[in-house]
């Protein structure tokens, strides 16, 4: 019975890995159990900088745009145009057409949509000095609305947000409503800016608003669309030696322990010295060690870690032998499933994770 109870767990651990097919861990039978010490648990880092646009990535972006900057009037647009001493053809509250054109006296229909401040004011001059000498205009935009986002998914009001001026995600975020309460349980950690037909940047929310890292501030170009998705999908697995073995919702600050004790805490078989926390880094598989035990005993909490998206919790049962020998049992298993030495190598776990020789591991 008692190997029963460590098989469970551990097929489905390896069913997940399967199913999921997005990390590359292989399996070795000659492997020895050691895994990574704690201080080089970095996956952290190296997810973040694969999966959110850096901040030298924002800045080039930016500095690729930068000729065109300059506001371009466009439809909707609300202008004042004023001509030094003649009233007569001056005129307020303009609106530019849907199809980017102003109507003026002695000026007739002109295409402004496209045109910097500078750019239309220039033209009205030339048109008018056919029939006025040295003919002086200004030209105000009283509204701006050819300067806008579309911000989409979690926020308070989603909708068409306009800037009036050089508009940053942040800023529009705030003419959103700002990001909604949704729940205790629940958070926000990243947005995406899609942009034209080819670019798509993912922000990293966390660190731009928990640790104010500015450089993630990205500046928002006009018909540029924000996107927040839903949080309450992004789960991790607890699974092993705990009462309730299956997914925890993430939440901001969920940690090892907290995660245990949402799945009714540990068993009494449970070896608390090793809990493996299991995480997909871009390509590669890894995992850590992590002793809860001193953790308890000691109330240094260095190692308990916050998780992520996807992160697995394995509580080891007492004895890694019976876990090498729940391995023993389950490969042969695996094979029966057709499943080539190929497609195990792809299961996501580092070498040194998994040891079937149970002669070379001691309690």
């Amino acid at each position: 019975m008692s190997y029963i109870k460590i098989l469970l767990p551990l097929s489905m651990l390896l069913a997940l890995l399967i199913i999921s097919g997005c990390a590359t861990m292989s399996i070795d039978p000659q492997a020895s159990l050691e895994v990574e010490e704690p201080s080089d648990f970095e996956i952290e880092k190296k997810e973040a900088a694969q999966k959110f646009a850096s901040a030298e990535f924002i800045r080039e972006l930016s500095r690729a745009k930068q000729d065109n900057q300059d506001y371009r009037l466009g439809p909707g647009d609300v202008l004042d145009i004023s001509v030094w001493r003649r009233a007569e053809i001056s005129r307020e509250n303009i609106i530019v057409a849907p199809d980017g054109v102003i109507s003026l006296p002695q000026v007739g229909v002109m295409k402004v949509s496209g045109m910097t401040i500078v750019q239309a004011t220039l033209e009205l001059e030339h048109r008018l000095s056919h029939n006025y000498e040295n003919p002086e205009v200004s030209l105000l935009v009283r509204e701006y609305h050819n300067n806008k986002a579309f911000v989409l998914g979690r926020v308070s009001q989603p909708g068409v947000v306009n800037f009036p001026g050089n508009g940053t995600l942040l800023e529009a975020l705030a003419l959103a409503g700002g990001l909604p309460h949704i729940g205790k349980d629940t958070f926000l950690t990243k947005c995406a800016i899609i942009r034209d037909n080819d670019t798509v940047l993912w922000i990293d929310l966390r660190d731009l608003l928990d640790h104010g890292n500015m450089a993630l501030n990205a500046k928002i170009l006009n018909n540029d669309v924000i996107f927040i998705p839903e949080a309450e999908d992004e789960m991790a697995m607890v699974l092993g030696e705990v009462e309730k073995a299956g997914p925890v919702m993430i939440k901001r600050g969920l940690n090892i322990i907290d995660a245990v004790m949402r799945s009714g805490g540990y068993t009494e078989d449970a070896n608390l010295e090793k809990v493996f926390i299991l995480r997909r880094d871009g390509a590669e598989g890894q995992i850590t060690q992590v002793n809860v035990k001193a953790m308890l005993e000691t109330g240094d909490f260095s190692q308990n870690y916050a998780l992520q998206k996807d992160d697995i919790v394995y509580v080891s049962p007492t004895g890694m032998r019976k876990f090498n020998y729940a391995m023993e049992q389950l490969l042969p298993s695996l094979r029966v499933l057709t499943l080539s030495t190929d497609i195990l190598n792809n299961l996501g776990i580092t070498e040194r994770f998994i040891n079937v020789s149970t002669d070379r591991i001691n309690e």
